[in-house]
């Protein structure tokens, strides 16, 4: 289930789009409040709909106090039409503006939207719990050994492929192919990129311990 905190004073139009959700398996907590909203534990929720025109306090403010504080998506939904205020709100760290009224079916769809783009980005994969290597996807970065390696982009598609494919054979057309970064798409270009990689690890083709040459197929990471 998805937890979405919405601050709206306008509590039958909360009330309407809280039941649309609930259709969808997302649960809407309402405040007419924004003090009370603040006080209600933004980290727990998933997502926050903020109204702009609020009792005691301007909806920019509330936007801004959550993104200092907070790491979760806001969709600001708002009557004022004034540009402005859109600009605003997305400078404020907002990440989307729906302006009333408007369908509940585009809500649901925007919430699903952010929902999968945070987590994308926030997902940090560790493929086997006890490798020695580790990708942070929204830092694009690898580490070995607890280490931050410095790839290059084509080294690191590569190398990240291959650790999610850890100890399977892969492909050169496949490792070719995931690499959009290798401008030159060839077996020779390939070839200098795992070099690379080995020696950024210190590894070796003659007795490799991580990343190995399979004879007619391509290559495989262990470790």
């Amino acid at each position: 289930m998805i937890n979405v905190l919405m601050i709206e004073d306008d509590t039958e139009f909360a009330q309407i789009l809280s039941e649309y959700l609930e259709s969808f398996n997302i649960k809407v907590t309402s405040f007419d409040d924004p003090y009370l909203g603040l006080s209600a534990g933004v980290k727990n929720f998933d997502l926050v709909i903020l109204d702009l025109t609020l009792p005691g306090i301007d909806g920019l403010e509330v936007c801004k106090e959550i993104r200092q504080k907070y790491d979760v998506p806001i969709i600001i939904s708002s009557a004022r039409s004034d540009i402005s205020d859109k600009v605003v709100g997305l400078s404020l760290g907002a990440d989307d503006y729906l302006p009333k009224p408007y369908d509940p079916k585009e809500m649901y769809a925007r919430i699903m939207s952010l929902i999968r783009r945070y987590k994308k980005s926030h997902e940090v994969v560790e493929e086997v719990s006890d490798s020695l290597f580790k990708i942070d996807e929204k830092r694009h970065e690898v580490y070995f050994n607890n280490e931050t390696l410095t790839l290059t982009p084509a080294e690191y598609e590569i190398l990240t492929y291959l650790i999610k494919q850890h100890s399977f054979s892969v492909s050169r057309e496949q490792l070719v192919y995931n690499c959009k970064s290798l401008k030159d798409k060839d077996s020779k270009s390939l070839d200098v990129i795992i070099g690379r990689l080995r020696t950024k690890i210190g590894d070796s083709s003659k007795s490799p311990r991580h990343i190995f040459s399979v004879r007619g197929i391509g290559y495989k990471l262990l470790g």
